[in-house]
């Protein structure tokens, strides 16, 4: 029954349905598209993701998904964003609103209009924080965009890293496209390669994702394909066309170079100021210590390569997180609360459980109400598990 399939994460009614490819889930994608084009859908290999615009969709969503097999699987549902603390909210959410190219959202902090990365919510705090954050976000988007963001010559060791008011770091990182000549024109290298099509119809939409998923499931690459209002972003997920990232016999770029190919002669139209990627850093003092709470806290996957410390969700349905050495002897930046700090919304069914798994990892719980537990990882970096039923 469609009840049964449904939780309600970070305020808004989400299913996710297990498919035994992009094929499948391509299928159930474009049953959704007819419904109503309002639906967020976030397809990859192994299923796909249903965010609704309104509670009337759920029962013919999930019929849908059962005419074609498709299972819910509410276990894996959560939805990962960024706190910032400041005295100062409004000139905090300048900055970020500036860099991020953010809507602003109904609870003051600032929202991705796509959908796909982390919200920013900002809250008052008089505690004064003046060191340095161990947390810090990565942003890239392409050449063009960062320029129009006029942040300046930046600092650091690749001179991107800008800070706002408070003290908060982004490397703002120029994009390049991925190729050279007009087969690839369309893709943007973003650390995900990503192109961005506008459609004009139902049936555009639908016919695209079909097309992107054949190509795809026919190399056994898991492609990422997000369909949004007149809309379907095509993405490799971070460093994944690079091939000691995918570990396939192909070249990502051949794919890259199919895939605009099918959406040209659809009629979609690409846009390529929209690829953005924005991941999450945390500086610590035991990198393997730290990496491994996360890893289990938030059911993430470590990056296959030698020596990345990356970790990302299975689904890349949720931001990467980064970890990088900090000295040891920095004793009062690591003792320092950060500014920063993470909210993991889950399905209230299955809160106390996550609970359960984020303390067997080793995680402090430092308080809690009705609704909310607020946790420490083995460093101090913080992350506030919830339920949130209204967005609030």
């Amino acid at each position: 029954m469609a009840e049964t399939d449904w939780r309600v994460v970070d305020g808004v009614a989400t299913a996710w349905f297990d498919a035994p490819s992009l094929i499948v889930g391509a299928a159930l994608a474009g049953r959704i598209v007819e419904l109503s084009a309002e639906i967020a859908v976030d397809l990859r290999a192994t299923g796909l993701r249903v965010r609704l615009h309104t509670d009337e969709q759920a029962e013919a969503v999930s019929a849908a998904a059962r005419d074609l097999g498709l299972a819910a699987n509410p276990a894996v549902l959560q939805h990962l964003s960024v706190v910032f603390e400041s005295a100062n909210p409004p000139v905090v959410r300048q900055f970020w609103q500036r860099v991020l190219d953010y809507a602003l959202g109904e609870d003051g902090g600032l929202a991705d209009p796509l959908r796909r990365d982390p919200a920013i919510r900002i809250r008052q705090s008089t505690e004064p924080r003046p060191l340095r954050n161990r947390v810090h976000l990565d942003v890239v988007r392409p050449a063009a965009a960062v320029e129009m963001v006029g942040l300046g010559d930046g600092s650091g060791p690749y001179g991107v890293c800008h800070a706002d008011p408070d003290g908060n770091e982004v490397d703002l990182v120029p994009g390049d496209p991925l190729g050279e000549g007009t087969g690839m024109a369309d893709w943007q290298a973003v650390f995900s390669a990503m192109a961005c099509y506008r459609t004009t119809s139902p049936a555009q939409q639908r016919d695209l994702v079909a097309a992107a998923a054949a190509l795809a499931d026919d190399t056994g690459f898991p492609l990422l394909v997000d369909l949004r209002p007149g809309l379907v972003i095509i993405d490799s997920g971070k460093d994944q066309w690079e091939d000691e990232a995918h570990g396939l016999d192909l070249d990502f770029t051949d794919l890259a170079g199919n895939l605009q190919t099918a959406a040209r002669e659809l009629g979609a139209t690409a846009d390529p100021g929209l690829p953005r990627f924005a991941q999450l850093f945390l500086d610590a003092a035991d990198v393997a210590a730290v990496r491994a709470f996360w890893v289990a806290a938030l059911g993430y996957t470590p990056d296959r390569r030698e020596g990345v410390t990356d970790i990302h969700d299975p689904r890349r349905l949720n931001p990467v997180l980064v970890f990088q050495q900090l000295d040891a002897s920095e004793t009062a930046r690591r003792r320092q609360r950060n500014r920063i700090h993470f909210e993991l919304a889950v399905p209230q069914d299955l809160a106390q459980a996550r609970l359960a798994t984020i303390v067997a990892a080793g995680g402090r719980l430092l308080d809690e109400s009705e609704d909310r537990w607020r946790v420490a990882d083995p460093e101090g970096n913080e992350l506030m598990v919830l339920h949130r039923s209204n967005g609030s």
